[in-house]
């Protein structure tokens, strides 16, 4: 399509209010002046000199002035500059700092209101002024530049209208602060040679107090920031003398504030012990991810353009056919190279993007540089540079984050290129901050490694600091000022200084009267005391780095086994809780239930209902008595709800399918409101026999402390609900057909059952109501909860089991003494058959299923998995805080023969699932459902064969690996001797020559052992001043 169709279409603008808003990205004032500097140093400046000038008619009352001596810019370049994301530096393999295109808007914006620029290049001479307060005045909402261009010689507009030059020098002689032609030529003879870049900013923001953000007053030398005190500050942020210093990781250009140089640093340069370790990793993909889409993007159209030209250069010849006119072949001519020109563009963009392909999967390496920073001890962390260009800076890590002295005062140094990670736009923090993480992980490893290897610890932290005048139990107090302690920092950090002319930095001998020397801001290789680094011509010299290793601690497989088994268990334990609760959501879930319910109308309780038998239920069977136990008289409340069992009217489970799921919004909305509503008790309803009703429940249902006075032990006295009671309540539901109540109902045993509480109970009841205002209630209990009513009673058979309890990362074995039934959990006292010291406790208070605390056998069926156990629970609605009563099952049921042998097959599947053999052909859900008679039938030959054969396999692999490993150690046993023995003579040599040497400048000398060499060594070195 072609272009002329879109000139309809709207188009994004930008309004000058943006330029306030670009701003507002730099928080940190100096990096806003740090994007300023950076495009001196893009533009391959040697010098930039950043200085103030007093201008009282202007706000903040001085301009803030940028001069360099770079490449410089024609108009064209300058009229780009005003293209906000246009940067011709952006490319993966650039070295410059900028990127992004937004630098000298957002950084200019943020000091000020408005920036003008001069700039000379190729005998031409550029104007641009951006401002603020112009749009203001003259209430523009568009971006307008003023862009005049004079010739360099001739000092001679260059432009083609006259008029539009005219408009534009108008607009900066009343909008900026030079007023006339002539004061805006002396800006350009500021820049002397015949190219360069001057940016002045002006109209400076201002704090709330009318004072500018920038103090330029207080040290004539500087420029900081206002209202920031020295104390609790790190100088980078108060000074921008101290923040240019170390701006650059290998700083070659010169920085001059306010007429003095800034001693520029080479950080790893300035360190005690400095070493390097290598990093590699494949985890920073995010930015070769993007390089590599957009590289597939370019080949593609690439190929695309490729092969249209070559289409059109195959149509044209097949329609020219065999016409020689001149004219023809020339056409052909022009088409086919154009064919071949696209081609080889194509077959380049496609080299491209299989390059950075390969790129893409091989590990990025980075160089760690660490060293100790005794000049400022309390000047520490991880200075983190991107491109040379310092991005973060006391960044602490690994050890430096717990706050002691471990690792105090160590300074990191890394560089790292765009491919592995990249900056934010106001280049202040990185942009995939998940990479940035790992980046900050891996240096607190190597620091830890770094802290091993030079020994300090070893040899005494304070000691250490000590010797080097850290003499105050204060951290942040600056070392003696006594010369020795001076001179003992001199001669570990020699002077690094650069060369004023060939911009080379050089390494200064250790010299006694250097150790409180001033170097000029002109200083040269001249200058320099080595004989060997006197000139320029002279190549600088690397820094000689010792290159280190990080060693990680090799776990033995014992404690890998250990660790895996202990996040395994963990796991378990998390999988368990989340089981403990199944939701029924729709009919499928609903048919999963163990439940078999018929429809009758409530009428027909008269007669006696013919309810199943009761699924098996796993916790009754097991607590079963093996006779039948004495009658104990039950509660009233608890018995009430047992007899209503036998007046419940049963519904078909199609039908129950079909209510629940019509109700199942009202379910939700019911429950929050039975639960929020805050009332101590929900009114249970339940359906008796028409007429024998005698005595409201209510009084009883709503006191607690009542239900438990009068117990209750035949059916015929079982309470049911007046009729007028059922009427209110069917009148109350008359605006909803069918509604589906949550309620919960909880009391506390009194008397004897003062210390029991019972589980929490959950059921939903179902009501419909018919014409002859009949009801219908169904009663749904999870077939789990129903059976921990004598929850307390089982809890007390724990006494006597025989645990291990976890006390100080230690395991202990004990036996349980005493149980307590809390009110969210059970705690076991445990007394330890044997403790090793006096710190362990001979006994304690643990929670039961808590981490810290196992059997020391394998769950028996009073304890048995969780899986088995919440196959048969159902929950369809959350239980509430307060403990609920429990509503006791048919007991018509088997014999007490039956239980035992249920009891034994269900120990039998338990024991089976426990040991079965990870390719058995039988898993583990067909086997928990599996009947008697199917065990009977089960393969228990192969069974352990198999268990037999995986685990000789597992002891065979172990058995390999030790082997394995032994060899192993033998092998490097052998090498490290053979090295030690290599060391040692090279050692012996090594003194043989130095006493050789030492008898030749002093032939009295006398050394006759070892130690006697070594002690006249280290005394030689130690007294060296």
């Amino acid at each position: 399509m072609a272009l002329a169709n879109y000139s309809s279409l709207n188009r994004a603008q930008l309004t000058f209010e943006y330029l306030h808003t670009n701003s507002t990205t730099h928080e940190f004032l100096f990096g806003a002046l740090a994007e300023l500097v950076d495009n001196a140093r893009d533009a391959d400046a040697t010098r930039i000199d950043i200085y103030t000038e007093r201008r009282e008619d202007l706000r903040g009352g001085f301009i803030l002035c940028f001069l360099d001596d770079g490449t410089g810019m024609d108009s064209n370049e300058a009229a780009s500059v005003i293209q906000f994301g246009k940067s011709a530096k952006r490319s993966p393999e650039s070295t410059q700092i900028g990127q992004y295109g937004n630098g000298l808007k957002s950084g200019s914006m943020r000091i000020g209101k408005d920036f003008i620029l001069f700039t000379k290049k190729d005998n031409t001479m550029t104007c641009l002024l951006l401002s603020r307060t112009f749009h203001e005045e003259e209430g523009i909402d568009e971006v307008i530049v003023p862009l005049p261009t004079w010739n360099a010689r001739s000092r001679e507009p260059v432009t083609d209208n006259v008029e539009k030059f005219a408009i534009e020098t108008e607009l900066i002689y009343k909008y900026s602060p030079f007023k006339s032609e002539q004061e805006v030529m002396e800006q350009f003879n500021k820049i002397r040679g015949e190219k360069g870049t001057l940016v002045i900013i002006f109209n400076l923001k201002l704090m709330d107090n009318g004072e500018p953000e920038l103090d330029v007053t207080s040290d004539p030398r500087d420029i900081q920031m206002a209202e920031t005190p020295p104390e609790g500050t790190k100088p980078e942020r108060r000074s921008f003398r101290a923040y240019a210093a170390v701006l650059y990781i290998d700083p070659r250009m010169r920085i001059f504030i306010n007429g003095h140089k800034v001693q520029t640093k080479r950080l790893s340069c300035c360190l005690y012990k400095p070493r390097m370790y290598k990093y590699t990793s494949n985890r920073f993909k995010t930015r070769a991810e993007q390089e590599v889409k957009k590289a597939e993007h370019m080949a593609r159209i690439a190929e695309e353009k490729a092969r249209e030209a070559e289409s059109k250069a195959r149509a044209l010849e097949l329609r020219l056919g065999g016409d020689l006119a001149r004219e023809s072949r020339v056409t052909l001519r022009q088409v086919q190279n154009s064919a071949i020109t696209m081609r080889r563009e194509a077959d380049v963009k496609k080299r491209i993007k299989d390059a950075k392909q390969r790129a893409l999967k091989e590990p990025k390496e980075l160089n760690f540089i660490f060293g100790v920073n005794i000049e400022q001890r309390e000047l520490d962390g991880m200075f983190i540079y991107n491109c040379s260009r310092l991005i973060k800076m006391y960044e602490k890590v690994g050890p430096q984050l717990e706050g002691g002295m471990a690792c105090g005062g160590v300074v990191g140094v890394v560089d790292v290129p765009y491919l592995v990670l990249e900056p934010t736009h106001n280049k202040q923090d990185f942009a995939d901050a998940k990479e940035y993480r790992h980046l900050l992980k891996a240096m607190g490893e190597h620091l830890a490694q770094y802290w091993k290897d030079v020994a300090i610890a070893q040899r005494g932290i304070i000691k250490f600091w000590d010797e080097f005048g850290y003499l105050s139990a204060n951290w942040n107090q600056p070392p003696s000022s006594e010369l020795r302690y001076k001179r003992r920092r001199a001669m570990e950090i020699p002077t690094t200084i650069q060369c004023d002319v060939c911009l080379k930095w050089r390494t200064l001998p250790f010299q006694l009267s250097s150790v409180e020397k001033n170097y000029p801001d002109s200083w040269v290789c001249s200058m320099n005391p080595d004989p060997e680094q006197d000139r320029c011509e002279a190549a600088e010299q690397k820094q000689k780095v010792p290159l280190g290793t990080l060693k990680k601690d090799l776990k033995s497989q014992e404690e890998k086994q250990k660790q895996l088994t202990e996040k395994i268990r963990q796991q378990q334990e998390k999988l368990e809780a989340l089981q403990k609760t199944t939701p029924i959501r729709s009919q499928a879930d609903l048919k999963k239930l163990p439940l078999e319910v018929t429809t009758r109308p409530a009428g027909e309780s008269q007669t006696r209902p013919q309810r199943p038998r009761s699924p098996p239920l796993p916790d009754v069977i097991k607590n079963a008595p093996s006779r039948p136990p004495p009658p104990t008289p039950l509660p009233k409340s608890i018995s009430q709800l047992k007899k209503s069992t036998s007046a419940w009217t049963n519904i078909s489970t199609p039908k129950l399918a079909s209510m629940l799921s019509k109700e199942e919004a009202s379910t939700s909305r019911t429950h929050q409101h039975t639960v929020t509503a805050g009332k101590s008790n929900s009114t249970l309803k339940t359906l008796a026999k028409p007429g024998t009703a005698t005595k409201a429940p209510s009084a009883v249902l709503q006191n607690p402390k009542s239900s438990h006075e009068t117990p209750s032990s035949k059916a015929a006295k079982v309470p049911s609900l007046k009729k007028s009671a059922t009427v209110k309540c069917s009148q109350a539901s008359a605006t909803r057909k069918r509604t589906l109540n949550t309620t919960e109902d909880g009391s506390e045993e009194e008397g004897e059952h003062k210390k029991e509480k019972t589980k929490r109970g959950k059921f939903v009841a179902v009501k419909e109501e018919k014409k002859d205002s009949s009801e219908v209630v169904v009663e749904l209990t999870d077939s789990a909860g129903e059976e921990e009513l004598a929850e307390l009673k089982k809890a007390q058979k724990d006494k006597g089991l025989h645990v291990e309890v976890r006390v100080n990362k230690e395991w202990f074995t004990g036996r349980v003494t005493a149980v307590e039934m809390g009110k969210h959990a059970v705690r076991w006292k445990v007394k330890f058959d044997y403790v090793p010291t006096d710190t362990t406790p001979r006994d304690r208070w643990v929670e039961k299923g808590s981490e810290d605390v196992r059997l020391m056998k394998p769950p028996s069926p009073e304890y048995q998995a969780p899986d088995m156990q919440q196959e048969e629970e159902v929950v369809v609605a959350e239980p509430s805080t307060s403990d609920c009563v429990r509503i006791e099952p048919d007991t018509t049921g088997p014999s007490s023969s039956q239980e035992t042998v249920d009891l034994l097959v269900q120990i039998l599947r338990n024991c089976l699932r426990y040991f079965l053999p990870p390719n058995f052909p039988i898993s583990k859900k067909e086997l928990s459902s599996m009947s008697s008679e199917g065990l009977l039938a089960f393969p228990l030959k192969e069974y352990f064969k198999q268990y037999e054969v995986g685990l000789q396999n597992l002891c065979n692999s172990y058995q390999t690996r030790a082997d394995a490993r032994a060899k192993a150690c033998e092998e490097n046993l052998c090498n490290s001797e053979r090295k030690l023995k290599e060391t040692e003579e090279k050692l012996q040599k090594l003194r043989t020559n130095i006493v050789a040497l030492l008898q030749k400048v002093q032939e009295d000398i006398d050394i006759n052992t070892d130690d006697e060499l070594d002690a006249y060594i280290e005394d030689l070195i130690t007294k060296g001043d």
